[in-house]
């Protein structure tokens, strides 16, 4: 069989597969969000330090350097660390080189739930030595915080419930912008008009007002499941006007076609026309909007949290860790607290290639 058979016999989706492979900013893209969507299930197995646990020995330490050699052999250390009291009486670290802490993969550490369910102490870095947890020298390759929390173990893991919170709140709303908005599309009339006046009416509210008077009306005593499910509705009711909009405007064009009119004679029910053959030929609209509103949603729950109308602690998030750097003092002595920008950023940048390169191969023009 030839290239071009091949081509005429190959599906929708094949056809967008080969077309997508193409597209080589777009697949870096993929690998990118695949690798950040791994610390789904390894957040805790990639940490290296329980993400809760208070160390007041180390406030504020600077990342630590991973060191992969020692006298010519390959044995991953750290160096000791001692705090001293500067001139104007703060505290401050310096490496003791004399001191190397020696570190091993695989090795045993805090305890957690692995899937939620199977208790383990596995973790891919940690101490050859043994001991109590809490005893252990220090490992901070991306330092503290004001607590003594570990910053990596801790943006790991507000890695997963950020993701996740797109995730779901993406999900939400594009099935109610579908929904909503395919009936508006296809019927018409008085229908679209009460929908339409509904999604002007929710557009015109202003965003932040909106956002402080539904968080402000979650109770303060919620567990963090709560508040996290509480969220993602917020997020999702926000969020579902723009999906609506491009549907029904879809919707609107398609319903005088051919096809449309052939299935009707043929005696399909409006809810197979709608779905089964309408919404399948803007498939690539529907890529483009849900990639960018992934990490519009991921931005939202960010900035809900950075100004606490989100997630609170103890949960962690990208908004919640970034509230340690609201202070510009805070920043310039330590910088190492605004790293948690530099995964939004990737992500956002990753999304929008990813979108570009689906939209292109969706595209039956391209």
């Amino acid at each position: 069989m030839g290239r071009e058979d091949k081509v005429f016999a190959a599906s929708q989706w094949r056809l967008m597969w080969w077309r997508f492979k193409r597209h080589q900013l777009a697949k870096a893209a993929a690998v990118v969000l695949a690798l950040f969507y791994v610390t789904f299930i390894f957040a805790e197995f990639l940490g290296t330090g329980d993400p809760a646990h208070i160390d007041e020995r180390f406030h504020y330490l600077r990342p630590q350097a991973l060191r992969l050699f020692d006298d010519g052999a390959f044995r991953p250390h750290v160096n000791g660390v001692e705090g001293f009291r500067t001139e104007t009486f703060q505290k401050d670290y310096r490496e003791v080189p004399e001191v190397k802490h020696y570190v091993r993969f695989f090795a045993r550490g805090f305890q957690y739930k692995f899937l939620g369910a199977y208790r383990t102490d596995w973790h891919l870095l940690g101490f050859s030595d043994s001991g109590t947890y809490a005893a252990r020298p220090a490992l901070f390759l991306l330092g503290s915080d004001k607590l003594g929390r570990d910053q990596l173990s801790r943006l790991l893991l507000a890695t997963r419930i950020s993701l996740s919170i797109g995730l779901v709140g993406v999900v939400m709303s594009l099935v109610l912008g579908v929904i909503i908005g395919g009936v508006s599309g296809y019927f018409g009339g008085r229908v679209d008009l009460v929908i339409q006046r509904i999604i002007e009416v929710i557009i015109g509210i202003p965003i932040l007002p909106m956002w402080m008077a539904l968080s402000a009306a979650v109770p303060r005593d919620w567990s963090m499941i709560q508040v996290y499910f509480t969220l993602t509705v917020i997020l999702s009711i926000l969020g579902w006007t723009g999906t609506a909009r491009v549907v029904r405007g879809r919707y609107l064009a398609l319903r005088s076609e051919e096809f449309v009119m052939a299935a009707q004679i043929a005696g399909s029910s409006r809810l197979r026309i709608m779905f089964r053959h309408m919404l399948p030929s803007f498939y690539s609209h529907l890529i483009a909007q849900t990639t960018l509103a992934i990490p519009g949603m991921i931005i939202g729950e960010t900035a809900l949290s950075f100004l606490g109308l989100g997630l609170r602690a103890p949960a962690v998030s990208y908004g919640v860790m970034l509230q340690q750097a609201q202070n510009t003092q805070t920043v310039a002595l330590y910088p190492w607290l605004m790293v948690v920008a530099l995964p939004v950023i990737v992500i956002v940048l990753a999304f929008n290639f990813l979108g570009d390169g689906l939209r292109d191969a969706a595209d039956p023009y391209g």
